[in-house]
């Protein structure tokens, strides 16, 4: 079913056209066969897993589909713990408004004593490093440190190959409870170089799209039992 719930039924109930419409568009990813159904599974896992998203109904769903499809606990746990360090991007935001507020109002951070920031200076010198994350850096380098260990153990793992990595990290910043124009941006620039086509790329900003039946999910049944109690 795609990402749908057993609500289909009941709207086809209720709209039957405009079921058949929504259903037709949001199941395409499924059947159009740009992407296998292993990697479509595991970036809706993504997706619905997210920390901008959090919705336990469709994880679950997907993660069982995504186990059914041959995916395995390593590749479903790399996807969990690319959905969790997405969260960096608060600081990619607002760490660069903070240093210019700061300055704006002729305020200074308090210095702080040096401190090895071992994961930060191998990113560098691999050419891993992203400019986004110097302001942060410069507020608290030992913290940015201890956020790179652990970002930096997860895309570093070899669980999913390069190209499908960028492909997931697209659905991440582009999906519409994040849509992160930078991170957009360079991870399209990568899964292109990393051997992605157009088409597979377009086929992940379709699956981003397709999340938003999960309004129906939710809202169909509660409306299903508040009209059975009026």
């Amino acid at each position: 079913m795609g990402p749908w719930d057993l609500v289909l039924d009941r709207l086809r109930e209720w709209d039957a056209k405009w079921a058949e419409a929504c259903m037709r568009m949001s199941t395409n990813p499924w059947t159009s066969g740009v992407l296998p159904r292993k990697f479509i599974e595991l970036v809706s896992v993504g997706l619905n897993a997210a920390c901008t998203n959090l919705n336990p109904d469709g994880t679950r769903r997907h993660i069982r589909a995504a186990l059914a499809a041959g995916a395995t606990r390593e590749e479903i746990l790399f996807v969990l713990k690319c959905a969790s360090v997405m969260s960096i991007h608060s600081c990619s935001l607002g760490a660069p408004i903070l240093l210019e507020e700061a300055k704006a109002a002729g305020k200074q951070p308090a210095p702080k004593p040096a401190a090895p920031t071992p994961a930060c200076d191998k990113m560098k010198a691999i050419g891993q490093w992203n400019t986004a994350w110097d302001p942060f850096y410069q507020l608290d380098p030992v913290w940015t440190d201890e956020f790179m260990a652990t970002g930096a153990g997860i895309y570093g793992s070899g669980v999913m190959p390069a190209k499908e990595t960028e492909l997931l990290s697209i659905a991440f910043d582009a999906s519409y409870t994040h849509m992160y124009a930078p991170g957009t941006r360079r991870h399209i620039h990568n899964a292109l170089q990393a051997g992605a086509t157009m088409e597979e790329i377009m086929e992940v900003l379709k699956l981003c799209v397709v999340q938003g039946v999960q309004a129906c999910n939710l809202a169909v049944p509660i409306l299903a039992e508040e009209l059975a109690r009026k």
